[in-house]
């Protein structure tokens, strides 16, 4: 085959001037000719083109060049656009497995710190002032816990026995207007069963303003508190974790690669004092204000707690209504937590 294209290719004849005439190379004078007219008046190289079927193929092979000097200049765009983003994915990468790694040995140390301590073979920083009063308050946020459930369950009971009431006495009205023998007897029980679901309702109003008040207190100031707390006890853990790796370092040797590490681990360790600090006097800060704020709001409470009890167990309904008034507490018109008649179809 490669016999057979060499011989083509001897006796092939290549078209020169611009009439397109052939002509054989025979004489070197007319070649250097012929070459100079081609130069001169041969297409443009951006016009030519080459075909990649061989010589005497068809034309569905004909690429023009210039497609392939778009197409170079369009990959050389790319491969450069290619590059930068390549370049940007691999910082990005770098970024993230160095945050990986730091989170990693801090993490590491912490978990060291933490199984040394509870096998007591670490040491620890305490504040004791600072651990009792955190004490305290979780002592505290159990025993409100305890008030807060049971304050609820008074209410549903209550609520059942006004709802109860409140039943009873329109069948009580009912039979008193169908039982002529009977009817002052059943309406006396009927406006007797009605005055007590309103006071009852009333009595509800205040006892869930109670509520109200008591979950503000446990489940948001104390909780708010109880996790600027859970914050100040792993900053103290961190804190130990370094001091206990610097001090580990400082017992070593002292080589030119130690004293680096010493010297980053005297800096994360001043890191982590300063929010330690930082931490805990934050938490000092509010432990004292919940303090005042609690002894404030339960002196309100329980105050409105035993007024409103005790003047409804006495039947005196104007000293019930009194004492919401005192504390600002607005009851709900009867059936505005019923829906309309459009709602319900």
């Amino acid at each position: 085959m490669a016999d057979s294209m060499m011989s083509k290719a001897a006796t092939m004849e290549i078209p020169f001037n611009s009439n397109g005439d052939s002509r054989n190379l025979a004489e070197d004078d007319s070649l250097e000719q012929d070459l100079q007219q081609v130069m001169v008046s041969g297409p443009n190289l951006n016009e030519t083109s080459i075909v990649s079927g061989g010589y005497g193929g068809t034309t569905e092979g004909i690429i023009p060049t210039s497609s392939i000097k778009g197409s170079n200049m369009h990959h050389h765009s790319s491969s450069n656009s290619s590059t930068t983003a390549e370049e940007a994915t691999r910082g990005i990468a770098v970024e993230k497995f160095d945050i990986m790694k730091k989170w990693g040995l801090s993490t590491y140390k912490c978990t060291k710190q933490m199984i040394s301590e509870r096998f007591g073979r670490g040491s620890r920083t305490v504040d004791l002032e600072l651990e009792a009063q955190i004490e305290v308050l979780r002592e505290t946020k159990r025993k409100y816990e305890n008030v807060l459930r049971l304050a609820r369950a008074l209410t549903n009971h209550f609520y059942s026995m006004v709802q109860t009431q409140h039943a009873l006495g329109d069948t009580f009205a009912d039979l008193s207007q169908k039982s002529p023998e009977l009817r002052d007897e059943f309406g006396y029980n009927a406006e007797t069963q009605k005055l007590l679901c309103k006071n009852g309702e009333t009595l509800l109003g205040a006892i869930n303003y109670f509520v109200s008040s008591i979950n503000t207190l446990v489940n948001k100031t104390m909780e708010d508190t109880l996790m600027t707390i859970k914050m100040y006890e792993n900053a103290r853990l961190e804190f130990d974790a370094h001091r206990a790796d610097l001090e580990e370092l400082n017992m070593g040797p002292r080589d030119a690669v130690t004293m680096a590490r010493i010297e980053a681990a005297q800096q994360q360790y001043q890191i982590h004092k300063e929010k330690y600090e930082r931490l805990r006097s934050d938490v000092s800060i509010k432990l004292k204000f919940l303090e005042e704020n609690r002894v404030k709001v339960m002196h309100k409470q329980l105050l409105l707690f035993h007024n409103a009890i005790s003047a409804y167990f006495a039947g005196n309904q104007q000293q019930l209504e009194q004492t919401l008034k005192e504390f600002n507490i607005k009851l709900k018109p009867p059936g505005a937590d019923k829906p309309s008649w459009l709602e319900e179809q």
